[in-house]
C-alpha cells in the first residue's frame, strides 16, 4: 500500500480555500523527500532552539505561533531567556515575525498578561509579535511553531512543530525533575512538575507548508478582536494591532530525506467573518486521524494530554470493534492539571465517557497509564503523539478532545516514512503495509522510556509483546507502591490510570451546573460546535 492509502488525498482536506494543497505543481496534498526527526522532552528541542536561533543573521527569517510565551524561560541555562534570544535575534537583522493569543485574563489562570510582555519586549527590538485573538468565543490559538529561513543558506532551513509552548514548565528532560522556571499545577505535581512533551524537527519541502500555515494567519484581515473593551487596552497600550508586510516567500528547502509530512489542521466556522483561509473552518486533524484509523490493525499508540470526548473517540471505537486483534495504549497524566472542586470533576467526566466508549469496544485490549518520575512524583504528560500499526505517525498541537478537533486552532504532523524498519520488516496490520521507520522508532524511544528498558527496545517491536510488557511494568510499581514502597524500587514509570472517585465524580457531575452549563471540555454548552468531522 501506499501513502495515498494513509494520507488525505486531494479534496478530502474539506478545504479548498487553503493554499496548503494548491502548492505544488502536481497538486500534491503532501510533501515528500523531508527529513523529520522526534525531539523528545523539552530541554532537547529548547538547546536545539537556541542553537538555531543564534546561527540566523541580517535577512534571515523566524516565524512563530504559540498558545502561551513567557518571556523569561529559559532555553539552557541563565541568559538564554527566549525573550531575550529572541529580541538579539531581531537586533542582529533578523527578521521576527510572532502571533500569540492574546488569551482570558491571568485570574483564570490564563495568560494575557504575559503574552503582552513578551509582545512589547520585541516591539522594541524591531520584531513584532501581534496578540491574536481572531478565534470562535471560548476558543483559542493552539498552535506550536517556529520556522527558521536563512537567507542564501536553505540547507539550514528549518521548521518545528509539536506541543511543546515556548513559555514555563516546559523544559524537563529524561529525569523528570520538572523546570525550575515553574507555573503551578494541581498539588500532586509539586512545585516544580515533571513535564513529558515532543516535537518535531522538519527539514525539507514540508518547511515551505509550515511557513504558509503561519503566513495565512498573519494576512488574515480581520482585526485582531473584536471586542470593546480590548480595543481600548490596546489603545491604552498603545499595542500593535496591525501586521506588517512580510518578505515574498523564498522557494521550498531542496529535497533531503525519505519522510512524506501532511500538515492537519483545525480552524473553526469562525463567526461572522470567516478565515479567508478557511471561511467554513478545516477539520483535517478529525479527517487525518478518521482515515489512518481504518486501516488500524495492529496496535494504537497514545500519548495525550486529555483523551476525551466519546465523540473524539468514536473513530477509535469503532476500530477496535471492527478488528479483534487489535490494542490500544494511552498514556495521559493521572491527575488533571487543576484539581479543585470543580475543575476535577470537570476535567474528569470527558476521560471518563471517552474510555467507557473505549473499553466497551476493546475490552481488555485496551490499556491507559500514567506516568511517575523516580521519587514518585506524577508526570505531567502534555504530548500529543498517535502512531498506527508502526506505519502512521502524528505529533502535533492537537489533542484526543472535542476543543481541538472542531473549536481550536491546531496544528499537526502526519508522518508516513517510504522507508521500512530494516530490524523488523514483519506487516503489523496486515495490509501488506509493513512497519515504518520513523513511526516505529518513534513508538520505541517513548515506550522504551516509559519501561526504562534500555538495551532490550527491540523486544517492544512486537505489538502483542509491547502491549503486555507495559502491563506488566505498571503492575509490578503498582505491586510496589501497594506494598508500602519496601525494597528497591522496580524499574519503569508506568502506573495503571484510574480515574479518582468515579462514582463520586459521577455523582457530581450530574448536578444541574454542570450538566446544563458545561461540556467536558470546558466550554458552555451554547458555544459547542455541533456539526459532525
Amino acid at each position: 500500500m501506499t501513502r495515498a492509502d494513509w494520507l488525505l488525498g486531494p479534496g478530502e482536506r474539506g478545504n479548498p480555500a487553503t493554499r496548503l494543497d494548491r502548492r505544488r505543481p502536481d497538486g500534491a496534498a503532501w510533501s515528500r523527500g523531508n527529513h523529520v526527526r522526534a525531539l523528545v522532552h523539552g530541554a532537547v528541542y529548547f538547546a536545539e532552539l537556541l542553537e538555531a536561533v543564534r546561527a540566523m543573521g541580517p535577512g534571515d527569517l523566524l516565524l512563530f505561533t504559540d498558545w502561551r510565551g513567557d518571556p523569561d524561560e529559559r532555553l539552557d541555562g541563565p541568559g538564554t531567556e527566549i525573550g531575550s534570544v529572541l529580541c538579539r535575534a531581531a537586533e542582529r537583522g533578523v527578521v521576527v515575525k510572532g502571533l500569540l493569543w492574546r488569551s482570558h485574563l491571568d485570574g483564570l489562570h490564563f495568560s494575557q498578561e504575559e503574552n503582552r510582555r513578551f509582545g512589547k519586549e520585541l516591539a522594541r527590538a524591531g520584531g513584532e509579535c501581534l496578540l491574536d485573538m481572531r478565534v470562535r468565543p471560548g476558543g483559542s490559538h493552539h498552535q506550536k511553531l517556529v520556522v527558521l529561513r536563512h537567507r542564501g543558506r536553505p540547507e539550514l532551513d528549518v521548521a518545528y512543530v509539536g506541543g511543546i509552548d515556548l513559555c514555563r514548565n516546559r523544559n524537563d528532560d529524561a529525569s523528570h525533575r520538572g523546570d525550575r522556571r515553574s507555573l503551578p499545577l494541581a498539588a500532586a505535581y509539586g512545585p516544580h512538575p515533571p513535564w513529558h512533551d515532543v516535537q518535531l524537527a522538519l527539514r525539507g519541502p514540508v518547511v515551505g507548508d509550515v511557513e504558509a500555515v503561519f503566513r495565512e494567519r498573519w494576512e488574515d484581515p480581520a482585526p485582531l478582536s473584536r471586542s470593546p473593551l480590548t480595543r481600548l487596552r490596546e489603545l491604552a497600550h498603545r499595542e500593535d494591532v496591525s501586521a506588517d508586510p512580510l518578505p515574498e516567500q523564498t522557494p521550498d528547502p531542496q529535497v533531503c530525506g525519505a519522510h512524506t509530512v501532511q500538515l492537519l489542521r483545525t480552524y473553526p466556522n469562525r463567526l461572522l467573518r470567516g478565515y479567508p483561509f478557511a471561511p467554513d473552518g478545516e477539520r483535517s486533524i478529525a479527517r487525518g486521524y478518521t482515515k489512518a484509523l481504518r486501516r488500524a490493525r495492529a496496535l494504537i499508540y497514545l500519548e495525550d494530554q486529555y483523551l476525551w470526548s466519546p465523540r473524539v473517540v468514536e473513530s477509535f471505537a469503532t476500530a477496535l470493534t471492527r478488528h479483534a486483534g487489535l490494542r490500544l495504549i494511552g498514556v495521559v497524566p493521572s491527575v488533571p492539571e487543576q484539581a479543585g472542586r470543580l475543575t476535577l470533576p470537570m476535567n474528569l467526566i470527558g476521560r471518563i465517557k471517552a474510555l467507557d466508549a473505549l473499553r466497551r469496544a476493546g475490552g481488555d485490549r485496551v490499556a491507559v497509564y500514567g506516568l511517575e518520575n523516580a521519587a514518585g512524583t506524577p508526570i505531567y504528560v502534555h504530548a500529543k503523539v498517535c502512531v498506527i500499526d508502526d506505519v502512521w505517525a502524528s505529533v502535533g498541537s492537537d489533542n484526543i478532545n472535542l476543543r481541538s478537533w472542531t473549536h481550536d486552532s491546531e496544528l499537526g504532523c502526519a508522518v508516513h516514512d517510504e522507508c521500512p524498519d530494516p530490524r523488523a520488516p514483519a506487516d503489523p496490520g496486515g495490509l501488506g503495509d509493513g512497519a515504518r521507520a520513523f513511526a516505529r522508532e518513534l513508538r520505541l524511544e517513548l515506550m522504551s522510556e516509559h519501561v526504562e528498558a534500555g538495551a532490550a527496545a527491540d523486544e517492544l517491536c512486537d505489538p502483542v509483546a509491547a502491549f503486555d510488557a507495559f502491563a506488566e511494568s505498571a503492575a509490578v510499581l503498582d505491586a510496589w507502591h501497594a506494598g508500602g514502597r519496601r525494597g528497591p524500587r522496580p524499574p519503569g514509570r508506568l502506573r495503571r490510570y484510574v480515574p479518582p472517585d468515579l462514582a463520586v465524580t459521577r455523582r457530581m457531575l450530574a448536578a444541574p451546573l454542570h450538566h446544563v452549563l458545561v461540556d467536558p471540555d470546558g466550554r458552555p454548552l451554547g458555544m459547542r460546535l455541533r456539526r459532525r468531522f
